[in-house]
C-alpha cells in the first residue's frame, strides 16, 4: 500500500485513520490573536457584553419564580403532593417565604444591572428590592381574583372547556395570561428586564407574545392562542375575547423608531366586550375598536370603528372542481 507523508510528521498508509493531522501548534497560533481581537471589540463598548461587578438576573431562577407563583396561586395543582385544609396554610407560608426571598434577590440583580449599565445614581437597590418584593406579594390576592375572572371568561366563551381544572392545567392562553399579569405587576413596580424575560418565556411555551407593558382588563380570554401578538402600548378593556393569530401591533415604523417612538402610543385600544376572530390584524396607536364590536377573521384594520360594529371580509369567490368539470378540462386539452 502506498505511503504518504502528511505535514512532515509521519508516514501513514492510505485508507488508514490519521488522528494526528492537526498539530497542537496550529491551535496556539490561531486562538490568541482571535482572543485579542475579540477583547478589543468588547473593550470598545461597541459590542454587547456583560463585564460588570454585579450579576445579571438569572433566566433559570426567573422561570423558577414563575413556577413558585403558580403553586401559590393554584395550590394543589402543581405541588406534586396532596394538600388538605389543615396543611394549606403551612404550604402557602413556606412557599411564599421562599418566593419572597428569591424575588427580592432577582429584583436586586435587575436594578443593580440597570444602574451599572446606564451609569445611574445609587438608589439603594438592596433595600428597594425587598420593598418591591413585599409590594408584589401584597398584590397577589388581586392577581388571583383577576385570574379567576379569566377562568370564568374561558368557560363562558369556549364550549370545549369542560371545567376550570382543564383551563388551569392545559390552556396555553390562560398560562400566557397568568404570566402576563405577574410580569405587568413588576412593570408597575418599576422593575427592569425581569418582566420581559417572563413574557419571552411565556412566548417560548405558548407562541403567545404579550408585552408586559400592555394594559389588559378583567375577564380576558385567548382561545387556541398560537400566533397572538399584543404590543407594549396596547390597551384592552374588560371581557375581551381574541383568537389565534390576532395581532395588536404598530403601524410601519421608521428605522429610528426605537429611539424616537419608545414613549409614544403605537398599538391599538380595544374597548370592553370586543371579540376579535382568528388572524385579524389591528394596527396603530390611534386605532380604537369600540365596545361590543366584532372583528372578523383575517380582517386588516388601521382605523377606528365605533361601538357595536361588525367588520367582516366579503365572501371570496370560490371555485369548485367537480368530476364533470375535470373531464371537460381534460377534453379541452
Amino acid at each position: 500500500m502506498k505511503k504518504l507523508n502528511v505535514m512532515g510528521k509521519k508516514e501513514i498508509r492510505t485508507g488508514e485513520c490519521n488522528t494526528d493531522v492537526q498539530p497542537a501548534e496550529s491551535m496556539f497560533a490561531t486562538v490568541p490573536p482571535i482572543v485579542r481581537e475579540l477583547v478589543r471589540g468588547f473593550a470598545s463598548r461597541k459590542w454587547s457584553s456583560h463585564n460588570e461587578p454585579v450579576p445579571i438576573p438569572s433566566k433559570r431562577k426567573i422561570k423558577e419564580l414563575i413556577r413558585q407563583a403558580r403553586q401559590i396561586l393554584f395550590p394543589g395543582y402543581f405541588t406534586g403532593k396532596i394538600l388538605s385544609s389543615e396543611s394549606l396554610e403551612y404550604h402557602l407560608g413556606q412557599t411564599l417565604s421562599v418566593f419572597y426571598e428569591n424575588l427580592a434577590r432577582q429584583v436586586s440583580s435587575a436594578i443593580r444591572h440597570d444602574c451599572f449599565r446606564h451609569d445611574k445614581v445609587c438608589t439603594k437597590c438592596g433595600e428597594r428590592s425587598y420593598e418591591i418584593a413585599a409590594a408584589f406579594i401584597r398584590k397577589l390576592p388581586e392577581i388571583k381574583e383577576a385570574l379567576e375572572q379569566d377562568i370564568r371568561a374561558t368557560l363562558q366563551g369556549d364550549p370545549a372547556a369542560e371545567n376550570s381544572d382543564e383551563v388551569i392545567f392545559s390552556y396555553p392562553g390562560f398560562y400566557a395570561i397568568m404570566i402576563y399579569r405577574l410580569a405587568h405587576l413588576l412593570v408597575e413596580l418599576g422593575v427592569p428586564i425581569i418582566p420581559r424575560i417572563m413574557s419571552e418565556f411565556a412566548y417560548s411555551r405558548t407562541s403567545i407574545d404579550i408585552h408586559p407593558g400592555a394594559r389588559i382588563g378583567n375577564s380576558f380570554f385567548i382561545d387556541h392562542g398560537a400566533g397572538v401578538v399584543v404590543g407594549a402600548t396596547t390597551d384592552i378593556g374588560n371581557r375581551v375575547r381574541i383568537y389565534q393569530g390576532v395581532t395588536l401591533g404598530a403601524l410601519s415604523l421608521p428605522r429610528d423608531a426605537g429611539a424616537r417612538l419608545r414613549d409614544t402610543k403605537r398599538h391599538p385600544t380595544i374597548e370592553d366586550d370586543v371579540i376579535i376572530y382568528a388572524n385579524a390584524t389591528i394596527l396603530g396607536g390611534q386605532t380604537v375598536i369600540g365596545a361590543r364590536s366584532i372583528v372578523g377573521g383575517n380582517v386588516w384594520l388601521t382605523e377606528s370603528i365605533g361601538p357595536d360594529t361588525k367588520v367582516l371580509l366579503k365572501q371570496p369567490e370560490l371555485i369548485y372542481l367537480g368530476k364533470k368539470l375535470r373531464e371537460h378540462d381534460d377534453a379541452a386539452k
